[in-house]
């Protein structure tokens, strides 16, 4: 969908005008490409005490043959900003982020990104001063993810103490393009079961002999996640009601998988699914619970049809279908579930209740199956997506007043694509993200909306 302001505030006579009147002007932001590096330009790499992390990063940087330097010259330009504040045990560490972050955003290039580690709130004990110094950074990077400009983002990753092998995947995410919409967001990495997470043999295609099964794959969304999992090496069963099966043929031909025309509501569902997969493909490897409805009505004119087919297929069926999948004949050992919830779950929307209440709904239930015993056991991770104003069919038909601003009230000052959203269900797809699991990741651009 075009952004017209975009194109007009970013045009030769557009800057001027912006300038002169203080408008916002979205950039372009960085997205992935297969042929771009994962970081354009020196990264700075420091941190506080032994900071075992920045010495991690630092290594798989060099890998990527992308220069390290510790601080910020004079004139020079940084593409990124990676600071491990895990050893950080008092407020007074905190003023790393004055003394080595602050000089260093000054010289931070168009779609830069910050990266911060920091210590698991979880593992803080009952420790006033370490539970405070940790939870500080959360109010820190968020702040800083408003004051940047040009497409710049500002993420947090917690780690467990001794887990620092897992956090590989969630640092080449967030220097990368994937998370090109994806700021001022907070994601907690802990164990994997049966030991460290495995790196693939190619980070451009992580997905390489797995089989993932996208719901609502006919179209927007849903279709994007499938092509992007596609991508990545994954072969994908498309899954929509009978009434979109065209698209979904479509959608599957082009990319090489399979097409399963199913009703998600039907008790049976989540059965056909695994039965698909196993039959014709060997296995169930990952599962995105991406089809949703909305029939929005201010709750003082919601009818019980209305209320009761949003939280059933957005919801209730969900519930049903991981019956079936997470049973021990269900998804394999080692698979990921991403379930697609909404900032509308986390912030309310008016004339919405119902889809709220259903998008909430998801994201309890993800907290309760990321810590389920069981699902560790057999390394399986459940983690969510909450997409934030996406660029649809959908969001073209709200009123252009509405549309505005749903753009422009982000730290990005723009909308979503559809893309954003599948970059981060593929990266919550990795075998090299296991240690990843019960965490909620906004897609919204660190919309101004909710928490």
């Amino acid at each position: 969908m075009a952004d017209t302001y975009s194109d007009l505030v970013n045009s030769t006579v557009g800057k001027q005008v912006a300038s002169r009147l203080g408008l916002p002007r979205p950039v372009r932001l960085r997205r992935y490409a297969p042929d771009q590096p994962l970081v354009p330009g020196p990264v700075v790499v420091a941190g506080v005490g032994d900071a075992p992390l920045a010495a991690r990063a630092a290594d798989l940087l060099r890998g990527d043959a992308i220069d390290i330097i510790p601080v910020v010259a004079e004139g020079q330009r940084v593409g990124a900003v990676v600071l491990d504040l895990t050893q950080a045990r008092e407020l007074t560490d905190l003023d790393a982020f004055r003394t080595i972050l602050g000089p260093a955003l000054k010289r931070l290039a168009p779609s830069g990104r910050v990266v911060v580690f920091g210590g698991s709130i979880a593992t803080a004990g009952t420790d006033p001063m370490l539970r405070a110094t940790r939870r500080a950074m959360e109010g820190v990077v968020r702040s800083i993810g408003k004051e940047l400009r040009a497409g710049a983002t500002a993420n947090l990753v917690t780690v467990v103490e001794g887990e620092e092998a897992n956090a590989d995947a969630a640092l080449r995410f967030f220097l990368s393009g994937r998370s090109a919409y994806v700021d001022g967001q907070v994601v907690t990495v802990g164990a994997a079961s049966g030991g460290p997470a495995a790196a693939p043999d190619d980070w451009h295609t992580p997905l390489v002999g797995k089989v993932a099964v996208v719901t609502g794959a006919a179209r927007g969304i849903g279709a994007s996640i499938a092509e992007v999992l596609a991508r990545d090496g994954a072969t994908v069963v498309g899954v929509d009601i009978p009434s979109a099966g065209e698209g979904l043929a479509r959608n599957a031909n082009r990319l090489g998988g399979t097409a399963l025309q199913l009703d998600v509501t039907a008790p049976d569902a989540g059965r056909r699914i695994v039965d698909h997969a196993r039959k014709r493909h060997g296995s169930l490897d990952i599962m995105v619970h991406n089809a949703g409805i909305t029939r929005d009505k201010l709750l003082a004119n919601m009818d019980e049809s209305r209320w009761a087919s949003v939280v059933d297929v957005n919801l209730g069926s969900v519930i049903r279908m991981n019956e079936a999948i997470l049973a021990a004949d269900g998804i394999a050992d080692g698979g990921h579930v991403v379930c697609v919830s909404s900032i509308a779950g986390i912030a309310g929307n008016r004339g919405q209740t119902n889809y709220a209440a259903s998008k909430a709904g998801v994201i309890g239930l993800v907290t309760a199956l990321g810590g389920s015993p069981d699902l560790y056991a057999r390394r399986v991770t459940v983690n969510a997506v909450a997409p934030g104003f996406i660029e649809t069919e959908m969001t073209a038909k709200i009123p252009l007043a509405t549309r505005e601003l749903g753009r422009r009230l982000s730290s990005l000052q723009q909308g979503g694509l559809p893309l954003d959203v599948a970059e981060t269900v593929a990266w919550l797809s990795q075998d090299a993200n296991s240690g990843v699991t019960g965490n909620v990741v906004r897609v919204c651009g660190q919309s101004l909306l909710g928490a």
